[in-house]
């Protein structure tokens, strides 16, 4: 059960410009871990990332927009409301959002920027962004790099520092908000051409894992909280060989222990499992994601569920407590089902 003796719930986002329902609610079954499908919610264009806000009573919903705006939902039942109309964020096409020092923060993808919008204390969001950071620089990769891409932002485990990854300029940026003004501290570069598409912090608050979307790897970092500083390692391939035609890496997740790490790679379509070992990963395996496209990944208790976008459905797997290995389980169908989140 979740706190307060309610139902644990995955929100589950999708792409409504291509046939999804928007957000999704499903009940998790507490021993399987198996999704029941519960009640839809229109009215937000392309609501592809969610994050919930502490205690999740107040989901927040990117619009992955031309226009590009986020929305609050009241979480009270099975079926969450909008609290007000969606709030423009001065950017186009967000892909990702969290919440961060009092403000939603969402990384434009299609700008290439990352939005504060205000949350007021009940968590509804304020009516304008406060700022915004655009990024700037390019990459080798002559189609998908010509400009910036912010794909990502997320605090730190220390709650001290907001961390941006950008696909377009091969980098990540260490932030800091005072006053709704976001100021970059650090940009820390990767290697050239292999497009950071998400990082996961490893619970120890010690190391970093970046995927990386246009070369199939994983990046290793050390992270540096009291500096806000990010140091890259050693880089890891998601596949044991090359890939047979498309590899574009999604989701990271690390598990609550930090023994493992897991990926979702589309194309390709299967989750790899990796050994945390020393300031390294080693690849254990890889297992099919049961649909096609896997565009997020989600671990919550005993197991990983995917949200596969073109296949229309999202997958549950069992996890081997000694070796991370996932087991497929089941599924529900969820067109263009883009991204999943437990509360």
């Amino acid at each position: 059960m979740a706190d307060g003796g309610r139902r644990q719930r995955a929100f589950i986002g999708s792409f409504t410009a291509a046939g999804g329902p928007g957000v999704v609610t499903a009940a998790v079954h507490p021993y399987s871990g198996a999704l029941a499908l519960l009640e839809s919610v229109g009215g937000v264009p392309d609501p592809s990332y969610l994050a919930l806000a502490p205690g999740g009573r107040t989901l927040y919903a990117v619009s992955e927009t031309a226009d590009g705006a986020v929305a609050a939902y009241h979480v009270h039942d099975d079926k969450p409301r909008l609290a007000g109309p969606p709030v423009p964020v001065g950017g186009s096409g967000p892909t990702h959002l969290s919440r961060f020092d009092g403000h939603v923060l969402t990384a434009n993808y299609g700008s290439g920027s990352v939005t504060a919008v205000p949350v007021r204390p009940d968590g509804t969001l304020v009516g304008a962004a406060s700022g915004v950071l655009q990024h700037t620089g390019s990459g080798p990769h002559e189609r998908r790099q010509r400009g910036p891409h912010a794909h990502q932002v997320q605090p730190d485990p220390s709650g001290r520092w907001a961390v941006s990854v950008d696909l377009g300029t091969d980098s990540v940026r260490v932030c800091t908000l005072n006053g709704g003004t976001l100021t970059v501290h650090r940009e820390v570069a990767l290697r050239p051409g292999s497009g950071p598409r998400h990082l996961a912090f490893h619970p120890g608050g010690g190391h970093v894992y970046v995927v990386n979307e246009l070369t199939p790897t994983v990046t290793v970092c050390r992270w540096d909280a009291e500096g806000g500083s990010l140091k890259p390692l050693t880089e890891t391939p998601v596949l044991p060989g090359a890939p047979a035609g498309d590899a574009y890496p999604s989701g990271i997740v690390v598990s609550p222990d930090g023994r493992f790490v897991w990926t979702a790679t589309r194309g390709e379509d299967v989750l790899s499992v990796f050994a945390v070992e020393g300031e390294g990963l080693r690849l254990t395996g890889t297992v099919p994601c049961g649909g096609h496209w896997p565009r997020a990944l989600a671990q919550c208790g005993g197991f990983l569920y995917a949200a596969n976008e073109r296949s229309g459905e999202v997958t549950w797997f069992a996890i081997d407590p000694l070796t991370g290995m996932p087991r497929y389980d089941g599924s529900v169908a969820v067109p263009a089902a883009s991204c999943v989140v437990f509360g």
